[in-house]
């Protein structure tokens, strides 16, 4: 069994402000809690550092063009990135806690859309994402990236935007609607072709998200082998599952709530967290229906055993 010692990351933000009641709707999502009732947002944020998470992630997913329209976007992105950075730090604040600030960077185009990436507008989306969060965050996530490409462009732009140089971690989203010959990205690339590329980038981590559980175990085994044998093992890897059925790739995520997978208990959960520890993740959460009481458990477990 391995024996990497847990960072632990949070849950998904959007059922929470849900439950909550926070302003929620279709097509904003999450980020209108961003425009309408950012202390909610802190306090799921406080809930989630309450629950154990060392790591809180900002509640900037939402706040691009697919979600907000086009318009809004260009007014407020950069202010709502600035809002989303700084209700994160107010929260660690409040907690007393030494919990760490990832800045979210969306997929720019929508979840699970690897089909609707436009490499021409990277930076005209990222960059007011990347300024508004940027004073607020101790390290980057690109988090749920359906294809090698759009990690790659986010990354070159960060290392033009971010005087800083702050580390940035990637966390690709897998095809978990149909069975694949080798775990493979959205996008149809694999795994391991992934992995590569964010050796050739210099990523601090690597980490699986937003796809089921049941098919990150070997994902992860792909990539521990592949930092292994090319001597990158100061890369960490990670993982942080949905509650969701299997996604397909025409997924249309403004249509409306998917439901939930009503299996996923809290320790049923920690089952798959502690098969992925075992291929040598050190940074688990969750995403999308991930709530409190799930990192608490990890939390618990994982504080015990390390």
């Amino acid at each position: 069994m391995s024996n990497h010692a847990v960072s632990v990351l949070d849950g998904g933000m959007g059922r929470e402000l849900e439950k909550r009641g926070a302003p929620f709707r279709q097509p904003e999502w999450s980020a209108l809690a961003m425009i309408e009732a950012p202390e909610i947002v802190r306090d799921v944020h406080r809930a989630f550092i309450q629950s154990g998470a060392d790591v809180i992630t900002t509640n900037s997913y939402a706040l691009v063009p697919f979600h907000i329209g086009e318009a809004r976007f260009h007014q407020e992105a950069q202010l709502l990135a600035h809002r989303a950075g700084d209700v994160a730090r107010q929260a660690v604040q409040l907690e007393g806690q030494a919990t760490r600030v990832a800045g979210s960077i969306p997929p720019l185009f929508g979840s699970y859309r690897a089909d609707l990436f436009d490499a021409s507008r990277v930076a005209e989306i990222a960059t007011p994402l990347i300024n508004g969060l940027a004073p607020h965050v101790d390290f980057w996530l690109a988090e749920t990236q359906s294809l090698i490409g759009e990690s790659v462009a986010v990354k070159a732009l960060l290392d033009e935007l971010d005087t800083q140089h702050k580390p940035l971690w990637v966390s690709f989203t897998l095809e978990d609607a149909e069975p694949t010959d080798v775990p493979r990205l959205r996008s149809g690339e694999t795994v391991a072709e992934a992995i590569h590329a964010m050796i050739a980038l210099n990523v601090s981590a690597i980490l699986f998200n937003c796809c089921q559980p049941e098919v990150i175990e070997e994902a992860l085994a792909i990539a521990a082998g592949i930092l292994k044998t090319t001597g990158a093992q100061q890369i960490q890897l990670g993982a942080y599952a949905n509650a969701f059925p299997p996604q397909p790739k025409d997924a249309t995520a403004n249509d409306g709530l998917d439901e939930l997978r009503a299996d996923l208990t809290p320790p049923a959960y920690l089952l798959w967290a502690e098969k992925w520890q075992q291929q040598g993740a050190s940074l688990i959460g969750g995403c999308c229906g991930i709530g409190p009481e799930h990192i608490a458990t990890l939390s618990q477990h994982f504080s015990h055993a390390g």
